[in-house]
Formats: structure tokens, C-alpha cells, sequence
């Protein structure tokens, strides 16, 4: 299995997220006309015993034989990167990526598990160069996720990333034909994705985390806020300049802690476009538990991720 296999049909999806202190399992079914209700949303701590040992007690506790299973990468474990889009046939779309990336990893290409994701351009612009993401993680880590989930008998059917759990997130937000900036923040750093039409756009990681953000060392917030008061303007300018179709409805930030709410009555002072929390009830229709924003916090990408679509698939 490689990265974003192409799946079967589903009515949603069980999704696995390893973390530094245990493990998140989510799901969320979706209908027409109402938000998407999220049916699992549970922690389990490793408590002395090892992943191995804790995917198989998930295994028994939930059933999961009867679901589709994902797992969503953490930040370190791939990386994702901007090429010109090769101008070949696309049954030799992947070869030719492969030869782009030969200086680009710190590892051999031969030894990277690839996927590509297209970035769209205006149709009603003059033709310009097309632009796709490369998402590249090492064959060796791709097989090793995929023995540990066989060995606690988990159908694990799709490797997902953060950037897309959150690009589905944002498409649940936008207005129509609107561009969303959303920036969000957890234990392990921040995420900002730009997107368009439920597509993304552009990303940015930054090394700044949900405690940091809440340091009581006010200096050290102001210079934290400013680093990131630089990275949205320059990437707003970014798109402005290469994206002259996509007209930023506004920013929002994720999830609704106290962190960021002094962040977002700084950001409204220094930016030029609109700034607002998301409370993720307006959403999803939430179980008593995420009601909790640090538990919203823990649970965000693969909350995002459980939204995959079939229609989605790379």
C-alpha cells in the first residue's frame, strides 16, 4: 500500500492518529443538508503498553474490521513539496516526478513512496505553468505502518496527511467561490493552509505549538505573534500575486482555545483581513466530550481526515 491508495466504498471512515502519548480514533458520518456527526471520538493513552499491544486492544474493543481504516502521518514523517507539472502522459506522470526529486530529498528517490496532488489553475487566466504537490515518505516507514497495523488485524487502507485533514475541514467552512486562510495549532506545531473550491492551494508549517502559544512569558508571546503575524502576510502576499482568482474571504483560527483567542485579538489589530475562532459545533455535530476545546485540539486532523470522500482520492 502506498500513500492515498484508492479505496472502496464506504459509509466513513475509522481513522488512526499515533501521537506522543497514545492514540486517536475518530469517525464521523456525513448526510446531505446537516453537519457531519461525529459518531467516535476516543483517546487511549499508551499507559505502559507499547502500539503494537494498544492497536490490538483497539481492535478488539471497536470492531474495526467493519470500516475502512486510515492513519494520518505526523509532521516529520513525509514531506511535502512544489514541482512544475511534468508535461507527460500521465501513466509516466510518476517517473517523471521521480527525476524532479532525485536532488530534493535528503534520502535516494528510489527509496520514497510518492503521491501527487494537482494545484488547479484559473481557466479563465492566459495559460501559465501547472503546479502540483508531491507528497514523499520513506518506503521504509510506509512498510513499517502498514506490518503494525496488520499485526493488530486493522484493515489500514489509506495513508492520509494533515495538510488534506485540514483542507476538509476548511471546506466546511468557505463560502462559495471564496478563498479561507486556516491556521491551526496543537502539541506538535501549527498548520496553514490556504484553499480554494475544496482544494488546497498552499501550506505552511510552522515550529510554534498550542503551549507555546499560551507561555506566561509575555515577551515571548509578542515574539511568537509577530513570527506569525510575518508568515500569514507573506503568504497572503504570496497569494495575491500567483493566485490573482482566489479572493481570501478571511482567516480563521483553530481550535477554540484560550491560546487562541489572545492570539486572534492580536492578529485582528495587525492584519488587513478578517480574523475569527472556529468553534468546531458549527461544524460538526460534536459528542459531549469535544465539547472540551483541548480535546478539539487533540482530536483536529483526524477529524479532518474522517472527512475524506470517495471523490477525493489522488
Amino acid at each position: 500500500m502506498g500513500l492515498f491508495s484508492k479505496i472502496k466504498k464506504t459509509q466513513g471512515w475509522m481513522v488512526f492518529e499515533l501521537q506522543a502519548d497514545g492514540i486517536c480514533v475518530t469517525r464521523v458520518t456525513r448526510m446531505a443538508n446537516t453537519r457531519p456527526k461525529v459518531q467516535l471520538a476516543v483517546f487511549f493513552p499508551f499507559a505502559q503498553m507499547d502500539t503494537p499491544t494498544l492497536l490490538s486492544h483497539i481492535h478488539k474493543q471497536l470492531q474495526v474490521k467493519h470500516y475502512e481504516c486510515s492513519n494520518v502521518l505526523s509532521s516529520g514523517e513525509y514531506q511535502i513539496l512544489t514541482v512544475e507539472t511534468p508535461g507527460v502522459p500521465q501513466e509516466e506522470l510518476k517517473t517523471a516526478v521521480r527525476w524532479l526529486l532525485k536532488d530534493m530529498l535528503d534520502y535516494h528517490v528510489d527509496d520514497a513512496t510518492i503521491d501527487v496532488l494537482d494545484i488547479p489553475v484559473d481557466k479563465n487566466a492566459p495559460a501559465r505553468k501547472a503546479m502540483m504537490y508531491v507528497i514523499a515518505a520513506r518506503n521504509q516507514l510506509i512498510s513499517q505502518r502498514q506490518a503494525l497495523f496488520d499485526t493488530a488485524q486493522i484493515p489500514l487502507t489509506v495513508i492520509d496527511i494533515p495538510e488534506l485533514a485540514q483542507r476538509n475541514i476548511a471546506a466546511l467552512i468557505t463560502p462559495a467561490e471564496r478563498g479561507l486562510a486556516l491556521f491551526s495549532s496543537d502539541q506538535a506545531g501549527s498548520l496553514l493552509t490556504i484553499t480554494f473550491n475544496d482544494e488546497l492551494y498552499l501550506s505552511r508549517r510552522l515550529d510554534i505549538n498550542l503551549t507555546q502559544l499560551g507561555t506566561d512569558d509575555s515577551e515571548q508571546q509578542m515574539h511568537l505573534f509577530e513570527k506569525i503575524t510575518l508568515e500569514l502576510q507573506r503568504t497572503f502576499d504570496h497569494i495575491d500575486r500567483q493566485y490573482h482568482f482566489i479572493s481570501l474571504t478571511k482567516l480563521v483560527l483553530a481550535p477554540a482555545t484560550p491560546e487562541m483567542a489572545v492570539l486572534s485579538a492580536y492578529l485582528t489589530n495587525n492584519l488587513y483581513i478578517p480574523v475569527e475562532v472556529l468553534d468546531l459545533s458549527t461544524a460538526f455535530d460534536l459528542t459531549p466530550e469535544l465539547q472540551d476545546t483541548t480535546q478539539q485540539s487533540r482530536f483536529w486532523m483526524s477529524l479532518g481526515a474522517a472527512l475524506r470522500h470517495e471523490d477525493k482520492v489522488l
